[in-house]
């Protein structure tokens, strides 16, 4: 067979000889060695290398766009008949290839075949059906890499376009069919048609992989950081007036309020709402490849964010207060997909689409990056707070300088964390959480002073003047969470905020205790007014015997103050 089927590199071409000379015998035809190979079922073995380098040499040129097929018959004229067939590639302009056209491949592919079975397996059905047993598994495989797979849409609006590709291919089978090439029974064969008729799934995965590249590149390209000048253009006054300019800025779905999101939290629910829109027009199975590829796009915030930003997420920072408010827009978003989507998607995908149960998830993940914030912020507050230790001896200088950084760093504390979340948060969750860390601060101030067992007179005047200072520092601050609106608020935060008010009273009115006479201030409590303030009788009580020595008075307003009906 190697004497047969010539390879000449060089020239580019495939020799076919008839007639051969072997160890000294002259006129050997091809047909005879072909048919002593068949009776001695070694046919398969004989042709074995010789479909490989056809394979090699000239179907991948052309199935690459590589070459274009040439052929020669040389005729024998004594003999009268054919004595040689060549096949040329001619190599293509462009040496590296060029797009596939499939209807010039296909038809260059025929030709070849078509080539073979006249000059190498002389139109003998099972010689050829034994060559394309050799070739077809890497040929069919090669069309596919380098052409169907290529040709797949990348549009929805083009699976139409693909129909015209398809016919084509199920021709060309056929063809190889009606030469024997392939076996015209066994489906198996049927490869690239097969492939072809299932272009709505090879469509469908290959989107899938595209959008889910897109989302997890976005994700993990997003740095949750703002502008330097953001924060001075959207706090306070300003908020509502620049709110409009900026991109991220979106009204949660179920409510009127607004907040920032980051770039990547946006884009993520763009690239969702277009994939659902694909949904509504794409045809069932292909359809529903989109809706479980939203879902995933959606669930990638959830597995990448928290690992890439888990340094973030454990400080203050602007980032931890974007990926909140990220979770609150996905979850609300999330639920009104069923709403815009489902009524327009393909019956069979409607009746498995479900996104009611990823929103819990990113209500419950922004909730928990919420109070991982706020426990950060009361940690740092109690850790400054710690530096007083117990506010006691201020009468001495060192004391009171002690304690009055401390009530200076509890400020400073407080501001920055105001210049963080109030421009990003948005109003109900800012004012609830600002009051539910102020409470704190408050009512830990009033603990430890209330839990002093002796007080001079002028350690209560260092004390007044701490409390008065921090009540300066932070005037700014609590004087709009003081005048919210609670209208339509939940329970819960109508109670957080009581016990602010009652805190903020407590603190207050401890300031003004610390100079009051020991019968005014039996008279606040039996007239209702210290325990309006959220008082106890025996803070009270303690209170007066750290302030005031042992007397005849002091025993009658104790028993008072114990004997009276208000608790």
């Amino acid at each position: 067979m190697e004497s047969a089927v010539q390879f000449e590199e060089e020239g580019n071409a495939v020799h076919i000889k008839h007639e051969l000379s072997i160890d000294g015998i002259d006129g050997l035809e091809l047909y005879t060695v072909l048919q002593a190979l068949n009776v001695a079922d070694i046919l398969d073995y004989g042709l074995a290398k010789v479909a490989d380098l056809i394979t090699k040499y000239v179907l991948n040129p052309i199935i690459s766009c590589r070459a274009t097929p040439s052929f020669i018959e040389e005729m024998n004229h004594e003999a009268g008949h054919v004595s040689e067939g060549v096949l040329k590639m001619v190599p293509s302009v462009d040496p590296k290839g060029s797009k596939v056209d499939g209807e010039l491949m296909y038809s260059y592919i025929v030709q070849i075949i078509e080539f073979v079975n006249k000059f190498l397996c002389f139109h003998n059905g099972s010689w050829m059906c034994c060559f394309g047993r050799l070739t077809w598994s890497r040929m069919s495989d090669m069309i596919i890499s380098n052409f169907l797979s290529k040709v797949v849409p990348d549009d929805a609006s083009k699976l139409a376009e693909f129909q015209e590709i398809r016919k084509l291919t199920i021709d060309f089978e056929t063809t190889l069919k009606e030469l024997m090439f392939i076996s015209p029974s066994d489906g198996k064969d049927e490869k690239l048609s097969k492939f072809a008729d299932n272009v709505e799934v090879h469509f469908a995965s290959r989107k899938k992989i595209q959008i889910l590249a897109k989302a997890r590149s976005l994700l993990l390209q997003c740095n949750f950081s703002l502008p330097q000048d953001y924060i001075t253009k959207n706090s306070g006054i300003n908020k509502e007036e620049h709110a409009e300019n900026i991109p991220n800025h979106v009204v949660l779905l179920f409510s009127s309020e607004k907040c920032v999101v980051s770039e990547a939290a946006r884009q993520l629910m763009e690239l969702v709402h277009q994939t659902l829109t694909d949904v509504c027009l794409l045809p069932p199975k292909v359809g529903l490849e989109f809706y479980h590829t939203a879902r995933n796009a959606l669930v990638l915030y959830e597995a990448i964010i928290p690992v890439k930003l888990q340094r973030q997420l454990d400080s203050i920072n602007q980032a931890a207060v974007l990926i909140h408010n990220d979770c609150l827009y996905l979850s609300q978003e999330i639920l009104g997909l069923a709403f815009e989507y489902r009524p327009y998607f393909p019956s069979s995908v409607k009746e498995l689409a479900v996104f009611v149960d990823l929103a819990p998830r990113f209500q419950l993940m922004a909730e928990e990056v919420l109070q991982r914030q706020v426990q950060l912020v009361i940690y740092n507050l109690n850790q400054a707070i710690d530096g007083a230790y117990g506010f006691q001896n201020t009468h001495q200088m060192k004391q009171f300088e002690s304690a009055k950084f401390c009530i200076d760093q509890v400020a400073f504390i407080i501001e920055k964390v105001h210049i963080i979340w109030e421009p990003l948060l948005l109003p109900s969750v800012y004012e609830q959480s600002m009051t539910m860390i102020l409470e704190v601060v408050f009512s830990r101030i009033a603990k430890e002073i209330l839990l002093l067992d002796d007080m001079a007179a002028e350690e209560t005047m260092q004390l007044q003047r701490l409390i008065q200072l921090l009540f300066e520092h932070l005037s700014s601050l609590l004087e709009p969470l003081l005048a919210v609106d609670l209208s339509g608020t939940a329970q819960e935060a109508i109670e957080e905020r009581e016990y602010f008010i009652l805190s903020i009273r407590k603190l207050r009115k401890l300031a003004e205790l610390l100079d009051m006479p020991l019968k005014l201030i039996t008279a606040a409590w039996e007239s209702g007014e210290l325990a309006d303030c959220n008082f106890t009788p025996s803070e009270v009580e303690d209170f007066i015997r750290a302030i005031f020595t042992d007397s005849p008075l002091r025993k009658e307003c104790l028993f008072r103050i114990d004997n009276s009906n208000i608790r």
